[in-house]
C-alpha cells in the first residue's frame, strides 16, 4: 500500500483565503479544481470509501489512519472504477453505506506534498497537506515535511482536527465551525 503523512486543520473562515493564497505563492501552476462526492462503506478494518468526481470518473479508496490531531501516517490503495452506480449498488447491498461526504477541493502540489483546500458541505474551509512517503521512508521525514509546511502557511496548531470529514459531519457543529 502507498503511505503519506496527513495534517488536516479547520481554518477559520477569516484565514481561509489567506492560507489559500500562500499556498499558491509557493507553486507556479494554478490550483486542480476538483468536486468529489465520497460515499463510505461499513468495514472491518479502516475505511472504505467510493470517490466520484464532477466528471464521471470514479475510484474505490481504502485506507486505515489513525484519527489523531497533527501529523499522521496513512496507507492506502486506490483503484480505478469503471462503473460506480453498479459498484455503489454492490457495495451497499454487501457492506451498507454509513455517510457521504461533498466537497469542492482546490489541489496545488508543493514538492511531493499535496496541498488540499477543501471547502466541505456541512462543514466549512480545510486544508489538508498529504506528504508522500517513498517505499521504505521514515515516517519521520514526511512528519517534519508537514510540520514545516504547516508553518509556512500559517497554521495555527488549534486549529488541528482529529478525524476523517465523515466523523465531523456525524458529530454535527462544533467548535470547529470557525
Amino acid at each position: 500500500m502507498a503511505r503519506n503523512v496527513e495534517i488536516k486543520a479547520k481554518l477559520p473562515t477569516a484565514h481561509a483565503e489567506r492560507v489559500a493564497a500562500r499556498a499558491q505563492a509557493l507553486v507556479m501552476a494554478d490550483p486542480q479544481v476538483l468536486h468529489q462526492d465520497d460515499t463510505f462503506y461499513a468495514c472491518a478494518r479502516g475505511r472504505l470509501k467510493l470517490r466520484r468526481f464532477a466528471d464521471g470518473t470514479a475510484e474505490l479508496i481504502a485506507y486505515r489512519r489513525p484519527d489523531l490531531a497533527g501529523p499522521k501516517t496513512s496507507s492506502y490503495l486506490r483503484t480505478p472504477v469503471a462503473d460506480a452506480d453498479d459498484l455503489h449498488a454492490a457495495l451497499d447491498a454487501a457492506c451498507g453505506a454509513v455517510g457521504r461526504v461533498r466537497k469542492r477541493r482546490r489541489v496545488v502540489l508543493v514538492g511531493r506534498t499535496r496541498v488540499h483546500l477543501d471547502e466541505v458541505e456541512g462543514l466549512g474551509c480545510f486544508l489538508e497537506l498529504e506528504v508522500v512517503l517513498r517505499d521504505g521512508e521514515p515516517e519521520c521525514d514526511g512528519i517534519d515535511e508537514a510540520e514545516a509546511l504547516m508553518l509556512r502557511l500559517g497554521v495555527e496548531p488549534t486549529w488541528l482536527v482529529e478525524g476523517a470529514y465523515l466523523d465531523l459531519l456525524a458529530a454535527g457543529p462544533s467548535d470547529h465551525q470557525g
